[in-house]
């Protein structure tokens, strides 16, 4: 796609700190990390999100995953690993080429999990039906 920034990173024309390449996906340093070590990795074909994505290039970027956040914790000596993906812009995509998020957490970091609060009522039966009743 032409106005992809991901697409022009793929193709070398703006430049990244790659740190794995392969014939279907790339893996380069985040520009805005949350900690060091903070990687993207990305489907070289593209597509939006996880909506569109085909599932060999959801595997492959999977497999890429695997690999990589094991090494990336071990290199930059993180108490754990969060391995993320925004779809849509109401879940914090600003790219929209389908990536995943690899962020090396420490335990004094300062970032905080989600505050979940538990269903009220009937509502996780409820969601569950609604869930079930589309598969």
């Amino acid at each position: 796609m032409s106005n992809c920034v991901f697409c022009s990173i793929i193709s070398g024309d703006i430049p990244s700190e790659k740190i794995y390449e392969d014939e279907h996906t790339l893996a380069f340093l985040d520009i805005n990390p949350v900690n060091p070590g903070h990687t993207l990795v990305v489907p070289k074909k593209h597509s939006e999100n996880l909506y569109d994505i085909e599932t060999t290039d959801w595997m492959q970027m999977m497999q890429t995953v695997k690999l990589l956040a094991p090494k990336i914790k071990k290199a930059v000596e993180a108490d754990g690993i969060n391995i993320e993906m925004n779809n849509e812009k109401a879940a914090g995509q600003i790219i929209f080429h389908s990536h995943v998020h690899i962020v090396p957490r420490t335990f004094d970091d300062g970032l905080r999990h989600w505050p979940g609060a538990p269903y009220k009522g009937e509502g996780a039966r409820d969601t569950a039906e609604k869930i079930r009743a589309l598969l």
